[in-house]
């Protein structure tokens, strides 16, 4: 008797690798509702800068004197820069802006520097040429208050002494922030180290509550507002991209009602209802989703909502820059269990240790695999275990339950299941 199998081919790295599940096992493969792609990126960018949310066009707001800075996102975001900054630019000069008078600036909040060939490549190389292109240091930032939150309010000072403050990125779901875009490229973008810590330190006291992720309505979002308003940002670009990195909405304007338009978006693409299975194969959707382990995380809690509790996750994810974080990887050495992790965090935060909390409370719910190229013995420090191939990793779980209903998601960096 021949059993049938699909095949379903899964982003790792910048490559592919195939799982071949069993039909009666797979329970259904959970794809974001992607629309297909009726105009071009760089149009719906210029249609987004000529009608601003609650906000004049950047063209009105400038002046041939005004010194603008225009925050993008680092390369640990997919963010297609180089594609959102000539129309925006366009834009500047339409209202005077000249070229010496503008400098972009990358927001790194506590990443680590980029190359000079990371940025050349992040911007283009035409505007790298001719534009003033810096990226953040977190130990030059001015204080400019604190928001009701108690976090300070230190932003980078190339941004603070700019007349007018853009950003760019990318509008797409965050565990903590409820959403990526927005105001975030200020708070924790280009912040000092002090603002950052304090902002993630409120996720241990939020950490055992409801997921946070796709909800406008999170307090660090607030937070990130309040920061916003008091760096005084101007105006926000983010784009809505579909998996394949494609540019499918784009919103500009207020740093909030702008922020808002493109979270509805999202979540009309994003939010797929499911009814949870006995386990998930997911993949974060490749590089740079799953550049380290710390990024990976991300799709791993994305997953959680998808599989019933005591069920399997089998993360898929290159990791080909190891665990990403210094700290995270501290924690991982030095907590033996999951329950270790999850009662140092709440006692403690300590940022990149959030992370060994994260994928601590999970491993206590359910039972974690890992597909990557991590050695085995740091994929057993973060909790998982480690398999040399999906395959391996499937046969376990079906040999503990032959019947075990299967989701797979292709994209878990972009879907967020949510349970029916």
């Amino acid at each position: 008797m021949t059993m049938n199998v699909k095949t379903i081919p899964l982003a790792f790295g910048s490559g592919i690798l195939e799982v071949d599940i069993p039909e009666k096992n797979l329970s259904r493969i959970i794809l974001p509702s992607e629309l297909e792609i009726k105009e071009e990126g760089t149009s719906l960018i210029k249609k987004a800068l000529v009608n601003p949310i609650n906000s004049q066009r950047l063209s009105e707001i400038v002046n041939p004197d005004s010194k603008v800075a225009i925050i993008v996102s680092d390369v640990t975001r997919p963010t297609p820069t180089a594609k959102i900054l000539p129309p925006l630019l366009e834009e500047l000069y339409l209202g005077g802006a000249k070229n010496e008078n503008i400098t972009i600036v990358f927001a790194l909040g506590l990443h680590r520097l980029q190359t000079e060939e990371e940025c050349r490549q992040l911007v283009g190389e035409d505007i790298f040429e001719k534009i003033r292109c810096i990226q953040h240091d977190r130990k030059k930032c001015r204080h400019l208050g604190e928001t009701s939150f108690g976090t300070p309010v230190e932003v980078f000072e190339e941004v603070v002494d700019s007349d007018v403050i853009i950003s760019t990125g990318t509008l797409e779901f965050h565990y903590y922030a409820g959403y990526g875009g927005g105001g975030k490229s200020i708070l924790p973008g280009v912040s000092s180290e002090k603002s950052i810590l304090s902002f993630h330190s409120f996720y241990s006291k939020l950490f055992e509550g409801d997921p946070l992720s796709g909800r406008a309505d999170s307090p660090a979002r607030k937070n990130i507002e309040e920061a916003a308003r008091i760096a005084g940002l101007d105006f926000i670009l983010n784009v809505v991209l579909e998996s394949k990195k494609e540019i499918v909405d784009a919103v500009a304007g207020d740093f909030i009602e702008a922020h808002r338009k493109g979270a509805e978006y999202v979540d009309a693409m994003y939010k797929v209802p499911v009814e949870p299975a006995d386990a998930v194969v997911v993949s974060c959707g490749g590089f740079p989703k799953d550049i380290n382990l710390y990024q990976a995380t991300k799709s791993l809690e994305n997953a959680t909502s998808a599989v019933k509790r005591g069920g399997s996750i089998i993360l898929v994810a290159e990791c080909s820059e190891g665990i990403g974080n210094k700290v995270y990887e501290c924690w991982n050495r030095e907590c033996r269990a999951p329950e270790d992790a999850v009662k140092r965090f709440k006692n403690r935060f300590e940022f990149g240790g959030h992370k060994a909390a994260i994928v601590g409370r999970t491993a206590k719910e359910f039972k974690l695999y890992l597909v990557s190229k991590l050695p085995e013995t740091e994929s057993r420090n973060a909790f998982f275990i480690p398999t040399k191939s999906i395959d391996e990793a499937l046969e376990k779980v079906l040999s503990e339950n032959p019947d075990a209903k299967i989701h797979v998601m292709p994209n878990g960096g972009w879907t967020l299941p949510v349970r029916r």
